[in-house]
């Protein structure tokens, strides 16, 4: 989408304030240069293009009153800084490519930041070996978690927050309301809800006792962006404290590109390679695909809630097409978890699909 028509008067300032911004950043004049509103996904922030690439600036916009605060449900204090400023710091200091911060105006709630191109992971699978990209992506993943797990910072945000029991119940609750009741129009009562809680509140406590650390928390195809063939990562600010498998699910079990088993645990060797030659520990790998795949009934359900809750809260259908493959990946990793049964015949009731 291109900037302002010309009965926009309020779209022109807009404009100009952004132009300001990008030639405070660079001290390059930008009067004439062109703003285009880039494509957005389900987060308040909005972004501009301003120039012509490759002399060009993005500028993020963000919501004044809410511009600390995260789109995910989360505990703690409201942070003093700015999460993506924080974030970004600590990554940049473990050697992970992010993208540049050109200059930061807190109080217009805009800051200007390298133009990264729109070339995203996924968009680059239409183009280069899968194998390749997806090895790079896992290796990456690993380098960070290692280099997280050995250079904890509790000046990062994301070591204060965490996926604890609740965080993990309480998407699955979102499933719930947004999954199960709000498509067949049924609400679990009585004897049937009770035990629907107490699954789902095992589920989130077998997750939650296990080992955390730093975790991006949607490390997936439309998050990682390419540039000269490296991978640099974006939208990290909602990062916390989690279990190892839990990016590898965002990144394996990604509702844009679905991916067939045996490559999955493909990948998964290769992450499991990598991180044991970084650390020298050794990775039992059955027990480690296992708790992926309960990992991927938890995050799989709540996407598909969240999908739903986007368009029928924040009115934006975009991601409805996704919900499918999200079912398929819960459907998949239940299949793999036999355990889970129970839940399995509840759930498939207002669910059909995971039938």
């Amino acid at each position: 989408m291109s900037g302002s028509p010309p009965n926009a008067p309020e779209g022109f300032a807009l404009d100009s304030q952004l132009r300001a911004q990008v030639e405070r950043a660079s001290g390059v004049p930008t009067a004439s240069a062109p703003v285009l509103k880039l494509a957005g996904q389900a987060s308040s922030r909005m972004y501009f293009r301003v120039g012509t690439p490759p002399q060009s600036h993005v500028v993020m916009v963000m919501p004044v009153d809410g511009a600390k605060k995260s789109d995910e449900a989360s505990k703690g204090p409201a942070p003093t800084e700015l999460p993506f400023v924080n974030v970004h710091r600590y990554l940049d200091k473990l050697g992970v490519r992010v993208p540049k911060i050109h200059h930061y105006d807190e109080p217009a709630g805009m800051m200007v930041i390298e133009d990264l191109s729109d070339q995203t992971f996924e968009a680059e699978l239409a183009r280069v070996d899968r194998s390749k990209l997806y090895t790079q992506a896992v290796e990456l993943l690993a380098h960070l978690r290692y280099q997280a797990e050995k250079n904890a910072d509790a000046s990062c945000l994301a070591f204060t927050r965490a996926f604890d029991e609740e965080l993990y119940d309480w998407e699955l609750h979102h499933f719930r309301e947004w999954g199960m009741e709000a498509w067949s129009g049924r609400k679990p009562e009585g004897a049937e809800r009770s035990e629907l809680d107490a699954h789902f509140k095992r589920i989130a406590a077998e997750l939650a006792a296990a080992p955390r650390g730093f975790t991006h928390r949607d490390y997936q195809s439309r998050n990682i962006m390419v540039k000269n063939g490296e991978l640099i990562v974006i939208d990290f600010q909602d990062a916390l404290q989690g279990p190892r498998q839990y990016d590898l699910v965002a990144l394996l079990r990604d509702s844009y590109v679905e991916l067939p088993r045996d490559f999955v645990d493909g990948m998964l060797d290769a992450y499991i390679v990598k991180f044991e030659q970084l650390s020298r520990e050794k990775i039992d790998v059955k027990s480690f695909k296992a708790f992926f795949d309960l990992l991927t009934v938890q995050r799989k359900m709540k996407d598909a809630g969240r999908f739903e809750f986007i368009n029928r809260v924040k009115g934006n259908p975009g991601f409805l097409v996704s919900i499918p493959a999200s079912l398929r990946y819960v459907k998949t990793a239940l299949d793999a978890q036999p355990q889970l049964g129970p839940l399995r015949k509840i759930v498939a009731k207002y669910v059909p699909e995971l039938a």
